[in-house]
């Protein structure tokens, strides 16, 4: 299995939001996380990418144990992660954004070139020189992925991609995760909208209450 998630509980302070969380995804596989707003989606997430310590549990990927881990070393590992807030550099513009999240070729993972990120997401093609702070949420939200991409990943973790988005969005970027998945690309999509990922995800798990539920 590309990513491995056993018996993972984590919180905030006293507060306990995941109780052993188990799911898998494997290469090239497209997995979604559903549940309503507070499940543990996103702690689900964030807990994977080291953002947020484990109480207990283990998180694999590629074989190699990785919590505990910080951030940016599970990133070099080929862990890309999209989060719900979009964080892009406003002050940036569109091609500069891209730049920041270049990293090296992996071996056994796909190379996001600049041309090809602008095929993924044409319309980002027509605003290279706009700053990140004048674009719309939709158009942050495209370029919050082709900035990940451009890293290079094996894995990707996407929070709420389809969340306040206008339909035309959505389905550029449900366009996105089905090339992903032709490309080899893991992703594990935490979604509340069940309808986005019905044509997209192999498999899906609900969380309820930070549980996985039984499908």
């Amino acid at each position: 299995m590309q990513l491995e998630v056993r018996s993972l509980s984590a919180g905030y302070g006293r507060a306990r939001v995941l109780f052993d969380v188990d799911l898998t995804a494997a290469h090239g596989e497209v997995v979604a996380l559903l549940g309503r707003n507070g499940a543990g989606k996103s702690t689900t997430l964030k807990s994977i990418m080291g953002l947020l310590p484990a109480l207990s549990g283990e998180v694999r990927f590629g074989g190699e144990r990785i919590d505990g881990r910080a951030p940016h070393e599970i990133a070099r590992l080929g862990l890309g992660y999209v989060p719900e807030d979009r964080r892009i550099f406003t002050d940036l513009t569109v091609a500069e954004n891209l730049e920041v999240g270049r990293q090296p070729a992996r071996a056994s993972a796909p190379l996001w070139t600049i041309g090809k990120l602008l095929a993924l997401f044409p319309t980002l093609a027509t605003m290279l020189d706009r700053p990140g702070g004048r674009m719309s949420g939709g158009e942050q939200q495209m370029l919050c992925i082709a900035r990940t991409l451009a890293g290079n990943p094996k894995a990707i973790l996407l929070d709420e991609p389809s969340e306040g988005l206008a339909p035309v969005i959505v389905e550029q970027v449900a366009r996105a995760i089905l090339e992903l998945k032709r490309a080899g690309v893991t992703v594990l999509l935490a979604e509340q909208n069940a309808r986005f990922t019905e044509r997209l995800a192999d498999r899906s798990y609900t969380l309820e209450k930070g549980k996985i539920i039984p499908a």
